[in-house]
């Protein structure tokens, strides 16, 4: 993503999770994020330009992220598991970003996915809503409600979704948020991918995150 990224190797539940990690430029870390990618058998990496511009607005914002690739995924080991897998080998990441940073267990914690990714994250943000440590916020984008049991998230998440999402549709997600009242944030003119849209998306984060 930047000069700066360091590539890391954590220890999941089927092997190896190869983990891109990126600091915030001076001063000590002001959160942490790990930052989800879309599905892994139609191309999903954590070098997808949506997970990227996730990550860039979140280190912009003093995180340190953690972009995981999905088990199966460039040297990450393992076989794609339906999510379920790959919610406990995001639990791991988690736990490796925090005990790697000095202080990292009262950092604050942002949960970020794409597409199969947020799945993925309502998921983990639900295992983590069990202990002690949960997560501080979750940021989705183009939640994969029509194909995947996306678990009720806290009131303060971010959603934002493309007008246009042709492999989500809008009303997917609306239907699934209408019984939480939580709001959903549209780009007008978004696909499903927010080409031509990732400048305003990263700037829409930022303000809603700051």
């Amino acid at each position: 993503m930047n000069p700066g990224t360091r590539i890391v190797g954590i220890d999941g539940p089927a092997g190896r999770i190869d983990v891109a990690v990126d600091r915030p430029e001076g001063g000590p870390a002001r959160g942490l994020a790990v930052v989800a990618h879309p599905h892994p058998l139609y191309g999903g990496t954590r070098d997808n330009k949506v997970v990227q511009t996730l990550a860039r607005a979140l280190l912009a914002l003093g995180h340190v992220c953690w972009r995981p690739d999905f088990r199966g995924v460039g040297a990450s080991e393992g076989t794609y598991d339906e999510g379920r897998g790959e919610t406990d080998d995001l639990l791991a990441v988690v736990a490796a970003a925090r005990a790697a940073e000095p202080g990292g267990d009262a950092l604050p914690l942002v949960l970020a996915g794409f597409s199969f990714g947020s799945a993925v994250q309502s998921r983990v943000a639900r295992r983590l809503a069990e202990g002690p440590r949960p997560a501080t916020r979750l940021v989705f984008v183009g939640t994969a409600t029509s194909r995947f049991e996306v678990e009720p998230v806290p009131a303060d998440t971010l959603v934002i979704h493309g007008e246009v999402d042709d492999t989500v549709p809008l009303s997917s997600v609306l239907d699934w948020a209408r019984p939480q009242e939580l709001p959903v944030v549209v780009i007008p003119g978004a696909d499903h991918f927010f080409h031509r849209k990732l400048t305003g998306l990263k700037q829409l984060l930022v303000r809603e995150l700051r």
